[in-house]
């Protein structure tokens, strides 16, 4: 459990400050795009495509091979 909480840390740290700055560059493009430049521009066009990701795609259903163990309440073959 350790290791998990000490790998998580980082990434929602690092998660937050992207997402910070992402929202410092669309604010700051929509209530001073006079004094708003390039890095705003391409900080913001780049936040939303990464939105556009399909990360909720998962793995088909059946696609492990692994048997089922059997049940305890099932007739056992003699042989």
């Amino acid at each position: 459990m350790a290791v998990r909480g000490a790998v998580l840390v980082p990434v929602v740290v690092c998660g937050l400050v992207v997402g910070g700055l992402w929202w410092w560059a669309v604010l700051r493009l929509v209530l001073v795009p006079e004094h708003s430049g390039i890095v705003e521009g391409a900080v913001a066009a780049g936040g939303w495509g990464l939105s556009l990701l399909p990360v909720h795609a998962t793995a088909a259903r059946g696609a492990t091979r692994a048997s089922r163990r059997p049940r305890s309440d099932g007739i056992s073959d003699p042989s």
